[in-house]
């Protein structure tokens, strides 16, 4: 599908706003500090270097930019929720996943973020995560699909926003004990438990600084309505103690975190057990 295809199909389903916010997320929403790589990108480059890999959500900018590990890896598969998204346009599962011009592509997957169904168990030596697992309903359950599907040993790269310095900061850091709950009663990502919590607190002011758009009260309104299609509120909030947490019971050990600007927090793990071993889902369920 050409640009054009992508564009003239998102006017039909989203309308004028809706290819206005993806040529501008996608082509013109780069802030200059974005295309400095942070220090301890060197550390993520050893362990990943031509090694195979997942990511969820994406191609990333900031793993072109900030974090350029798309150049060094050996080949990258990519899984999203939905054949179309606000941030990526078309896409078609079993289709190329082209995380960068001048790598071969690695495969597209269709699956929402806590169902990898079809990919085999401990089949990527890494998986990578920008600024997705905020927008997961139940964020320990896609956790525990991640881990199922990398190897022993393998390294998980997250990237979380810091609420301090995004439209999140109004909202109070989840808490491990809610995650464990969600996970527990097996909540579905169409859950809207929190969309109440999200329309008081969230900023907009700062939310349309960020993405460049107008969005209106009414226009904020709508689109968390249909949250579902479009996953574009954060359902929990993270910062490093919670992230710590996360790691801890799936005992996985962490290399590396790390804040870098405007807002990323960045954490680097190992997968320390087996799928068998570690997989939650019964202690979950």
């Amino acid at each position: 599908m050409t640009a054009f295809d992508k564009i003239k199909t998102l006017y039909k389903e989203r309308g004028a706003k809706g290819v206005s916010r993806f040529l501008y997320q996608r082509y013109l929403s780069r802030e200059p500090h974005a295309y400095r790589i942070i220090h301890r990108f060197p550390i993520y480059s050893h362990l990943l270097k031509d090694k195979h890999g997942l990511e969820i959500g994406g191609p990333s900018h900031v793993f072109s930019t900030e974090i350029p590990i798309y150049p060094i890896v050996g080949n990258l598969d990519g899984c999203n929720f939905s054949t179309f998204t606000t941030w990526e346009g078309c896409l078609r599962d079993g289709g190329p996943f082209q995380y960068s011009p001048h790598a071969k592509p690695g495969r597209q997957f269709i699956r929402e973020a806590t169902d990898l169904h079809g990919l085999e168990n401990e089949s990527y030596d890494f998986v990578v995560a920008s600024h997705v697992l905020e927008h997961c309903a139940n964020p320990l359950a896609a956790l525990n699909e991640w881990l199922r599907v990398l190897r022993p040993q393998g390294e998980i790269l997250l990237i979380l926003p810091d609420r301090r310095f995004t439209f999140d900061h109004r909202r109070s850091v989840t808490t491990f004990d809610h995650l464990l709950e969600d996970f527990r009663v097996k909540v579905r990502e169409d859950d809207m438990t929190h969309f109440e919590e999200i329309i008081e607190l969230h900023d907009l002011n700062m939310d349309n600084q960020i993405s460049g758009q107008n969005l209106s009260a009414d226009d904020f309104h709508e689109r968390s309505v249909k949250n579902e299609a479009n996953r574009c509120f954060h359902q929990h909030v993270f910062d490093f103690p919670l992230l710590e947490q996360v790691f801890e019971y799936f005992k996985i050990s962490t290399l590396d975190m790390t804040f870098a600007e405007p807002y990323h927090q960045i954490i680097l793990g190992r997968k320390t057990l087996p799928t068998h071993a570690s997989d939650m889902s019964e202690e979950g369920s």
